[in-house]
């Protein structure tokens, strides 16, 4: 017998001698992280609210119970039985029964209400219909992306669990080696913006954490065939802390070479990196360049990921927990805290972190327990990094909107899809109706309608002040009447461009490439109209180009030729919505820290913004402080 199956004998005798007698349970085993227990008596077990937390406790596992198949009540009069037992006020879209695990998918578009105060009403639905209870919410703006990746895990359903139960049998698998040590590897963004990706190591186990590209250098792959990091089919684990490209466009490249294990991420991390990856290989064939994976590796992402909650502490190996928090950069993006044996080390990846609170969500959380090395972005880590005070940087965005409107032109704002549009269109949505800018169209060009869709199907992620005013006034500012999805492209781009005053946002942020090329062909040669910059902008692109100075730009020809496009336009930045924390808020994200890290290595930063604030955390704090090149290798312990 396995050491996981002899695991897995113990904790059934331990359940069974927990429980009252009256309760039967037939199967005991592992899905990923968590612990499944099947029993032929779900109604019992449900009645009594604190036993699966008090065995949860005991044993210091997740804890799901489902009921032994061959229990079940038909799905038909179950179905009867579960709406018997949800509040009508939820609108219940749709119920999906699942008899091979014994479990009812209900989608509905207010899920707080088939929840239940501290999951009442989950517990009754088990105790009505002997069913087990997800709950999903329906988007309030229909999002092709969150149903095509819900059907998908659907239809895949059967091979996910044969992944999960393998994952499962991994986590809990018997650590090998004496030795103790925890060692971290630079595979890219150090001195680099983007190209974002770590080896986390112990003598037992190997954790790639994030996988991206470099935005304005097409090819510029993580080292993933650095030592530390091949075979990579040999990898226990990726954690991945946001869906941005600079994380996470070759994810689904590490399948394409022999991965073959689970994603950790929160769940519209999931959603998100399905669109963007989807529309990265888009541009690509669009753009005649050949695509680094097929389709069907974003698929295979999706299926092998494991969605977490921001504070849920979980088992990723036999010797490292994961627990992922807010990092208040885009939706669902996450800080990584990594505690590593009996208390042996811990280690903090920011990912990508906003420290103040901003329109769309809190402020990144530094809080915890312990944090002995801390991996932090430095973006914006420049002596000189201070962006403008957020309402500072609202009152000149609206200012420079009334300007342009005066004279009769257009507002051109490059945003990325996920986050900063978000954020821009919450300042439009409030200007508007407050009068402090003229009512008129906003246009949404490329993927920004179909993330802001997404957005609306995790309001969970947002902000408290804006979560509570869509579930509670029923005052979705995302629906506002003003905000207009361009969906029948070239055609329509030039019906706004012949229109009235707008303001136009589109992707891509770092004038890439994508509709906002042709938004640039149509409204540059117009000295009325304006292009705004509300974002960082990367070394070697078009956006920082134009940013510089640079008033004319090659354009993309229809037979391969680069045409030349002259920008009579206004050209403005205004600084203050970017997703990154500036110099102050890097350091204060350190300084609030309690306890302190040990050691902070300074990574996605140029090497200027990197260097700089690694001296000055070394300075004011006294801790050791490292700029790392891409190919180190840091030991702890």
């Amino acid at each position: 017998m396995s050491t996981v199956d002899q695991q897995l004998e113990d904790l059934h005798e331990t359940i069974t001698n927990e429980i009252p007698p009256d309760i039967t349970v037939t199967e005991v085993k592992y899905e990923g992280p968590e612990l499944v227990v099947y029993t032929r008596d779900p109604k019992k077990f449900a009645q009594n609210g604190d036993l699966i937390r008090n065995l949860a406790s005991k044993l210091r596992k997740r804890i799901t119970v489902r009921p032994d198949p061959d229990v079940l009540t038909r799905p038909e009069k179950a179905r009867d039985d579960v709406m018997g037992v949800i509040p009508d006020d939820a609108g219940v879209t749709n119920l999906d029964f699942h008899e091979d695990t014994g479990e009812v998918v209900i989608e509905a578009e207010k899920p707080g209400m088939v929840i239940g105060r501290h999951g009442s009403t989950l517990r009754e639905i088990t105790q009505t219909s002997g069913w087990t209870p997800e709950v999903v919410r329906t988007p309030p703006i229909e999002s092709s992306t969150v149903s095509n990746v819900r059907n998908f895990l659907k239809h895949e359903r059967e091979e996910r669990r044969d992944i999960l139960e393998k994952v499962g049998r991994q986590i809990h698998r018997e650590e090998l080696s004496d030795d103790e040590y925890v060692r971290i590897t630079t595979l890219g963004c150090c001195r680099e913006v983007g190209r974002a990706s770590f080896i986390l190591s112990t003598p037992d186990t190997r954790i790639l954490i994030d996988c991206g590209d470099k935005p304005g250098a097409e090819g510029e792959v993580p080292y993933l065939q650095a030592p530390e990091a091949v075979p990579l089919n040999s990898i226990d684990a990726v954690v991945l802390t946001h869906a941005h490209l600079d994380h996470s466009a070759f994810i689904p490249l590490l399948f394409k070479y022999g991965y073959d294990g689970p994603i950790y991420c929160t769940e519209p991390t999931r959603d998100l990196m399905g669109l963007l990856t989807l529309d990265y290989l888009d541009v690509a064939a669009k753009e005649g360049r050949n695509p680094p994976y097929e389709s069907e590796m974003v698929r295979e992402a999706i299926k092998h990921c494991i969605p977490l909650e921001y504070g849920d502490v979980t088992d990723i190996a036999p010797d490292v927990k994961l627990t992922l928090h807010n990092a208040g950069h885009i939706l669902g993006s996450a800080v990584s805290h990594f505690h590593i044996g009996d208390g042996l080390y811990n280690v903090a990846f920011s990912g990508d972190i906003h420290y103040e609170p901003t329109r769309l969500f809190n402020g990144a959380v530094n809080d915890f327990p312990r944090v002995e090395t801390l991996v932090m972005e430095s973006t914006y880590g420049g002596r000189n990094d201070y962006q403008t005070d957020q309402e500072d940087s609202e009152e000149k965005l609206k200012r420079v909107i009334n300007d342009t409107y005066e004279r009769g032109g257009k507002v051109v704002i490059p945003a990325f899809a996920v986050g900063r549009s978000q954020e821009i269109m919450l300042v439009l949505e409030e200007a508007m109706r407050e009068g402090d800018i003229p009512e008129m169209p906003i246009h949404l060009d490329g993927m920004i309608w179909e993330a802001t869709a997404i957005h609306t199907t995790y309001p969970e992620y947002l902000r408290d002040e804006l979560r509570d005013r869509i579930f509670h006034e029923d005052a979705n500012p995302f629906l506002a009447d003003q905000f207009n999805h361009i969906d029948a492209g070239e055609d329509e781009r030039q019906e706004v461009a012949d229109g009235d005053q707008c303001i136009i946002l589109s992707t891509s942020g770092m004038v890439t490439g994508g509709p906002i090329m042709s938004w640039l062909e149509h409204l540059a040669p117009d000295p009325d109209n304006r292009l705004v910059f509300v974002g960082y902008q990367a070394q070697g692109t078009m956006g920082r180009r134009i940013q510089s100075g640079r008033d004319e730009i090659a354009m993309p020809g229809d037979r391969g030729r680069n045409d030349r496009l002259k920008l009579r336009m206004d050209v403005d930045t205004v600084d203050g919505f970017s997703g990154h924390a500036d110099r102050q808020g890097l350091e204060d994200f350190v300084r609030t820290m309690n306890p302190r890290p040990e050691k902070v290595l300074c990574v996605h930063g140029d090497e200027r913004s990197a260097q700089d604030l690694s001296s000055a955390l070394y300075h004011d704090y006294n801790m050791r402080t490292f700029a790392p090149k891409n190919l180190e290798t840091f030991r702890f312990l």
